[in-house]
């Protein structure tokens, strides 16, 4: 079978994004918000912010957001912003959280939220309301939020690192046409995904069938998992997710180029 011209099985074809990994500014640039946790769980965030300040030293400044339930837990860490949280532990709604992105060059909307409906109306009102933040939502803020996709998945700048689960849902709750199946053949989820960028203007990373797969703008980039340096599991860390937001920040017009530098600079 041939194999479609949308796709392409190893990445050579998108010219910049070996260059993008050693392609660093000279001068420190950008704004990186770091959104999630709760009361009972923040690690994640923590050590994401660690990984980017001494992997991307360029990084001007990087910055937690956090619900204000970890003050007490959080009080002499520097760059850390508080907002509103519910009784839960997780974030409220309120005008500061829905201005939080204001200041930001990027937001990683990193998970860790508290379950709850509060929460998922608080999450889709900061992304509905900050249209020229570029953001990339990954790990369980997509399964917070699913049921407001419909508001948001038409936003540019919108980046996804998702399991097939995930887009599962996610599709389903967007009431699109194409299904998604864990069963599926590599080309088929392929196909799928290639129309589904060409509708919207999102950029999406996943896993299927030892690929990694990269979409943007209807073309389809896999990368064998073999040939890099992670593991089913660790795709879902929420390193590769901050590798990505760093090159989505400083490469604005290169989003398939940043998803495969994201991955490249792992390997």
């Amino acid at each position: 079978m041939q194999t479609p011209s949308f796709w392409d099985k190893s990445g050579k074809s998108i010219k910049n994004a070996q260059e993008l990994p050693w392609n660093f500014p000279e001068q420190k640039q950008g704004v990186l918000s770091i959104i999630g946790g709760n009361s009972g769980s923040f690690s994640t965030e923590i050590r994401i912010a660690e990984h980017l300040q001494k992997s991307f030293p360029f990084i001007k400044s990087i910055k937690n957001l956090f619900p204000d339930s970890l003050k007490k837990q959080l009080p002499s860490l520097e760059n850390l912003e508080f907002f509103e949280s519910t009784e839960s532990g997780s974030f409220k709604r309120s005008l500061d959280f829905r201005n939080s992105l204001s200041g930001s060059n990027f937001a990683l909307f990193l998970g860790d939220f508290s379950k709850n409906s509060e929460t998922a109306l608080a999450v889709a009102d900061v992304i509905k309301s900050s249209p020229e933040t570029p953001i990339l939502l990954t790990r369980d803020t997509i399964d917070l939020i699913q049921n407001e996709a419909e508001s948001f998945i038409s936003r540019e700048n919108l980046t996804i690192v998702a399991s097939m689960v995930q887009l599962q849902n996610l599709f389903r709750a967007l009431y699109y046409p194409k299904v998604l199946l864990l069963s599926q053949p590599l080309l088929p989820v392929l196909e799928t995904l290639h129309k589904f960028t060409l509708s919207f203007p999102v950029s999406i990373l996943t896993f299927h069938e030892e690929n990694i797969v990269c979409a943007n703008s209807g073309k389809i980039v896999t990368i064998p998992i073999s040939e890099t340096n992670f593991s089913p599991i660790g795709l879902w860390s929420g390193e590769l997710a901050s590798n990505i937001s760093v090159f989505r920040m400083i490469n604005p017009n290169l989003p398939l180029e940043s998803l495969l530098a994201g991955v490249l600079t792992s390997k």
